[in-house]
């Protein structure tokens, strides 16, 4: 790790950048915690620099939790973009020196028009916020930079702050994952919260099964044919007997060279590991990573076979990795 020693230094201090904001989980973060929650209108979030890029990144991840949220960039604001607010909004301004220009001017605005702020620093001491309703205190004890100058570890404690207050309103005003899904109906978030086992497994022709009358040759035909490598057993309902994969058969041939020519019950996994068909795929996910398989039956509440999953067919959907 010789070479990569900068890197190393400065991924350290960062993490103990956002370690350290522990310290700051105070009665001023419980006031904005309760601010925000209550707010009737948007939270705005207002910075300038890299403080703004900071506050873009909290609005959105705001909005994306249920909590409607914008941006607006300080110098825009006192350009008349300001003129967006209403009454019922809430300013969360960002400035870690709290020496930003144009906090003092944006600031006198805000309270001619009635707007409460909640303020994000490193510098609580900072004359410039005392008609704010509550201070969130960033601080860091030093920047990764070398010369502790450049915004690196405190734009990271602010960012991870910002994500703690969301969070936190999330959960308490209820938030789902169904809301979740409702917002992010596209991308990784959407499979991960949209997408059943019904939906991908494989069915019909695709799907090996034999009944329990079955030979361990007329199942390594079924297996063969469809490509998966295992196969359900079924009784004369449809139910799920047991399970039977390429790798029992290669360990059965080891010891027993008949092994084609004899049933398929006596070889196979009895009450094997099933997945029901309405769970969501990524549950399915966590199952396959757990026990380390590559397949699985997918049945219904009465255990009547409906079709199998197989990795492949998560990873198609980038819900395994």
């Amino acid at each position: 790790m010789g070479k990569f020693k900068t890197a190393v230094e400065t991924l350290k201090i960062e993490a103990q950048s956002i370690e350290y904001q522990l310290k700051h989980l105070d009665s001023n973060f419980g006031k904005a915690v309760s601010l925000i929650k209550n707010c009737k209108g948007r939270v705005v979030i207002v910075g300038l620099g890299k403080s703004g890029l900071v506050g873009r990144k909290i609005s959105a991840t705001m909005s994306s939790v249920g909590i409607p949220s914008t941006f607006l960039h300080l110098t825009d604001g006192l350009h008349g973009d300001i003129g967006m607010l209403i009454k019922d909004d809430l300013v969360i301004m960002l400035s870690y020196s709290g020496g930003t220009e144009g906090i003092k001017e944006i600031f006198s605005i805000l309270k001619k028009i009635k707007i409460k702020i909640i303020v994000m620093t490193g510098k609580v001491l900072a004359s410039v916020w005392k008609d704010s309703e509550c201070i969130i205190n960033c601080s860091v004890e030093k920047e990764a930079c070398p010369y502790n100058l450049a915004p690196t570890s405190s734009t990271t404690a602010m960012l991870a702050m910002g994500d703690a207050l969301s969070i936190t309103v999330s959960k308490l005003k209820g938030f789902k994952k169904e809301n979740l899904a409702m917002l992010h109906p596209l991308g990784s978030i959407g499979k991960k919260l949209t997408i059943k086992v019904t939906d991908i497994m494989r069915k019909g022709k695709q799907n090996p099964i034999v009944r329990q009358t079955a030979t361990v040759e007329e199942a390594l035909f079924v297996m063969t044919s469809t490509g998966v490598g295992a196969t359900s057993v079924i009784d004369n309902d449809g139910k799920i007997m047991g399970f039977f994969t390429d790798g029992d058969l290669r360990r059965h041939l080891q010891v027993d060279k008949n092994v084609l020519e004899k049933n398929i019950t006596f070889f196979m996994t009895k009450n094997p590991r099933v997945v029901y068909c309405e769970k969501m795929a990524i549950e399915a996910a966590i199952i396959f990573k757990k026990y380390n398989i590559d397949n699985i039956p997918v049945i219904d509440k009465s255990k009547k076979l409906l079709g199998i999953l197989d990795q492949g067919d998560l990873l198609a959907e980038g819900l395994f990795n």
